[in-house]
C-alpha cells in the first residue's frame, strides 16, 4: 500500500502546483495535523482515496467545520486494509486550548482508549501531531514531545509513527525518517511517501 504523509505545510507539488493524476499512485493519506480544510478536501478529493487526519494545535477550526470526506482519527482506531491506525493529536499545552494536552492529559486519553487496544490486539501505525519526548522533539514548551507514547511504543511496538509539528525547514539537523526499538518514525511535515505492504502485522 502506498501511503502519502503530510502536516503543517502545505507541499506545493500537490496543491500550488497540482499535475492531474500525480495523487493517483496513493491508496491512502495520513495527516498529522496544522493543515487547512481547504487542503485536507483538495487531497481526498484528487486522490480519490481514503484520507486519515488527526488534528494539530492550530487546528480549532475543524473542531467546528471538520473537512468534509476525511476521517478523524483522534482517540480512536480505524482499520483499512487490515491495518489498524490510531490517531492522537494535538500538542503539549503551552497556552490554553482544546487542542493543546499536559503530560496527564495526554496519559488520559490513552489509559481511554485502552477497551480499543484490547479489543483490536494493539495497533500497527499511531499518527499524531506531537512527536514522543527525546524523540525528533525540541525542548521549547511548545515543541516538546509527550513521554506517554514511549509506553504505547514499547507495549505495542508499532511498525510505524508517524508525527509532525516540527518543522524541518527551521531546523536542518531534524531527521526525517528513524527507528526506534522495533518502530520507523518518520517526521511528515510538509509531505513523506513511503510504502506499507498490505495486511496487519504479527500480534505479539
Amino acid at each position: 500500500m502506498r501511503i502519502l504523509t503530510v502536516s503543517d505545510e502545505e507541499a506545493t507539488r500537490y496543491f500550488d502546483f497540482y499535475r492531474p493524476g500525480c495523487l493517483r499512485e496513493f491508496d491512502l493519506i495520513l495527516a498529522c495535523g496544522d493543515l487547512s480544510r481547504e487542503y485536507l478536501e483538495f487531497l481526498v478529493t484528487m486522490a480519490r482515496c481514503p484520507l486519515f487526519y488527526v488534528k494539530g494545535n492550530h487546528d480549532e477550526s475543524l473542531l467546528k467545520h471538520p473537512p468534509e470526506g476525511c476521517v478523524c482519527l483522534d482517540d480512536r482506531i480505524v482499520v483499512y486494509r487490515g491495518i489498524r491506525f490510531l490517531g492522537l493529536g494535538g500538542s503539549h499545552r503551552y497556552r490554553e486550548s482544546p487542542l493543546m494536552f499536559t503530560e496527564q492529559q495526554m496519559r488520559g486519553r490513552i489509559f481511554r482508549l485502552l477497551p480499543q487496544l484490547i479489543r483490536h490486539k494493539g495497533f500497527d501505525v499511531l499518527v499524531t501531531h506531537a512527536p514522543a519526548r527525546h524523540l525528533n522533539d525540541e525542548n521549547t514548551p511548545a515543541h516538546q514531545g509527550f513521554a506517554c507514547f514511549h509506553w504505547l511504543l514499547k507495549q505495542f511496538s508499532p511498525k510505524y509513527f508517524l508525527h509532525g509539528h516540527i518543522h524541518m525547514r527551521y531546523n536542518l539537523h531534524v531527521p526525517r525518517r528513524v527507528v526506534h526499538g522495533k518502530t520507523i518514525v518518520i517526521n511528515a511535515c510538509e509531505y513523506y511517501t513511503f510504502d506499507y505492504e498490505d495486511g496487519p502485522k504479527t500480534v505479539i
